[in-house]
């Protein structure tokens, strides 16, 4: 019964986070064609990690399905993978995310989040990108354990991320003038490299927190 319950759930989380992304790049606005000029959506965190959380949500549930028609060796590759993505990516990445979005957002929302674009995305979608991204994080920490890598691993696969989508946002900048968000036209190149690094040591932080908070709940497990 647990495991079904698990299976649905899954199901669930990866139709939501397919129908956002789907939403998102069917949205039609004068505006829009300016906002996603030079890397479209594909160069704003918020929405990589939705498809982040699609792809890891998807692995999560093939996992639950072929766990009830093959043996429980039969999918370790799956496992493996399913646990490797969401302790080194989908969960530091969705923290992320929700704390370093609404931290700008509470201290200047032009900075993250323009109030333009409060007419060309609904309150509901700004909570289902930047809000809900935790909690359901959060749940998959406590319905399931996650066989967390070796220390050198785990980090050596989010700085990898972390580095590539700063050198994303820097080729970016390079190629066209234009920052992709605007807090970073606020900054320095000092500014700037305080900025990454400590966003950087703030993913990592992350990244150490998912391990506790996973010992915590599933230390006495089998």
């Amino acid at each position: 019964m647990e495991r079904t319950s698990t299976c649905i759930y899954h199901f669930l989380v990866l139709s939501w986070y397919i129908f956002l992304i789907y939403y998102i790049s069917q949205t039609r606005n004068p505006q829009i064609s300016t906002i996603l000029a030079n890397g479209r959506q594909w160069k704003y965190l918020t929405f990589l990690n939705l498809v982040l959380q699609a792809i890891f949500y998807g692995v999560a549930f093939l996992e639950d399905v072929l766990k009830r028609i093959k043996e429980k060796k039969d999918v370790k590759f799956i496992t493996a993978f399913k646990d490797l993505l969401f302790t080194t990516l989908a969960f530091p990445v969705s923290t992320f995310v929700f704390l370093l979005f609404w931290i700008l957002f509470l201290y200047n929302r032009e900075l993250i989040y323009p109030k333009f674009l409060d007419v060309i995305f609904p309150a509901w979608l700004n909570h289902a990108m930047h809000t809900s991204i935790l909690p359901i994080s959060l749940a998959e920490v406590i319905l399931r354990p996650h066989r967390y890598p070796s220390k050198k691993t785990g980090l050596t696969v989010l700085t990898v991320a972390s580095f590539a989508y700063m050198g994303r946002v820097l080729w970016i900048y390079s190629e066209t003038g234009t920052w992709v968000y605007p807090v970073f036209a606020k900054l320095s190149p000092v500014g700037l490299a305080a900025f990454f690094s400590l966003s950087y040591i703030l993913i990592i932080g992350i990244y150490l927190l998912g391990e506790k908070l996973n010992h915590w709940k599933w230390a006495s497990s089998p």
